[in-house]
């Protein structure tokens, strides 16, 4: 589309010039180069620049709120902001930005992009480095992304269970008591640390007291990978979000925010 876009002004400014010159040059007349005719070219200076500033990258999205008709039905990944920049580029005085990502694709595989978008000030801190957001990317061309605007938190979601599982951060059986377990409140009791790490997140051992719908108690003991950024979130007195299923209710999942402070 914004390809598209672009020929078609160019084509509009060329044929607008293209008779300009040729009016000038065909015509008997001492002022043939003044006239009416004198705005065309004046019309093609002013709507070419126009045309390719709003169908930069992210300024169609943030106008529209719809990922670009390139990314709209791409592949959903993962993507880690590991930089972020202005670009100099604004929208009704909101800022373009170049956001760094590290993205892994729903394969599995890790690389290197990028996407630009236009980010509210208010909500400019919070694209800190580490954060996770789901991205659309194409697989013949991995150096530009799109922040996943089409609102399909399923989509988001499968692609982050697919890595976590990969990863061995989580198990299909965790996950299917995620979706389809009781939700509920647990008070962390104890807490301990074994020391293993992966891909920089450490294994916490857990002890918890489940409070069931009805209010009677029972406990619970289960193991969690988190980045050092989210082990605040499981010290002991915290109150956290579980899900179990009412059958075994040895298997408790915790419930905790992907992106953290």
């Amino acid at each position: 589309m914004k390809n598209q876009i672009r020929l078609a002004v160019v084509v509009l400014a060329v044929l607008g010039v293209g008779y300009y010159v040729w009016h000038g040059l065909t015509s008997n007349d001492v002022f043939g180069w003044v006239g009416p005719q004198m705005a065309l070219p004046i019309i093609a200076a002013t709507i070419v620049p126009i045309a390719f500033a709003f169908t930069g990258d992210g300024i169609m999205s943030a106008m529209t709120g719809n990922n670009s008709s390139a990314f709209r039905n791409g592949l959903v990944g993962l993507g880690t902001v590991e930089g972020v920049r202005q670009t100099g580029v604004y929208l009704n005085e909101q800022p373009q930005v170049r956001v760094d990502f590290r993205v892994e694709g729903s394969d599995g595989k890790v690389f290197p992009s990028h996407a630009k978008m236009i980010v509210p000030l208010t909500q400019l801190a919070l694209l800190r480095p580490g954060v996770v957001l789901p991205v659309r990317y194409l697989p013949d061309r991995t150096d530009r992304v799109e922040v996943d605007l089409s609102g399909d938190n399923s989509a988001a979601q499968d692609a982050m269970n697919a890595a976590m599982i990969r990863k061995g951060f989580t198990t299909q059986a965790k996950i299917d008591i995620a979706r389809r377990g009781v939700p509920a409140q647990a008070v962390v009791r104890s807490l301990s640390v074994p020391g293993e790490i992966r891909d920089g997140y450490s294994r916490l051992d857990l002890v918890l007291v489940v409070t069931r719908p009805d209010g009677t108690t029972f406990e619970a003991r289960t193991d969690k990978f988190l980045p050092p950024t989210a082990v605040s979130l499981v010290q002991v007195g915290r109150v956290i979000g579980v899900h179990y299923l009412p059958e075994n209710e040895q298997e408790v999942v915790l419930s905790l925010p992907v992106n953290t402070n």
